[in-house]
């Protein structure tokens, strides 16, 4: 197992259409992505700064998900709500 934390930081005021395409991203990664066992953004007490976890099946799996059109697409639309380069951790499971 291959665990994401990424930190988002969204420009102020910009937070719902945020959350919004997140949501749509969330969608189509549980609809087409099986090895994807957990996708969802979570927010912080910074109403700028979100969370998003994520959990793969195996490193092949996480960079499936890197080139699905859905990501291509949806991820890169992120830039019109950031603030800043995302912070992203890679972690492996301890099994």
């Amino acid at each position: 197992m291959i665990g994401v934390i990424a930190t988002l930081k969204v420009q102020d005021g910009k937070q719902a259409g945020f959350e919004d395409l997140m949501r749509e991203l969330a969608v189509q990664v549980r609809a087409n992505e099986p090895d994807c066992t957990f996708y969802q953004l979570h927010k912080t007490d910074d109403a700028t700064t979100y969370i998003m976890l994520e959990q793969y099946s195996n490193e092949a799996a996480l960079g499936a998900h890197r080139g699905t059109a859905h990501f291509k697409e949806l991820g890169g639309r992120l830039g019109e709500f950031l603030g800043g380069a995302p912070d992203i951790q890679i972690l492996p499971a301890v099994e």
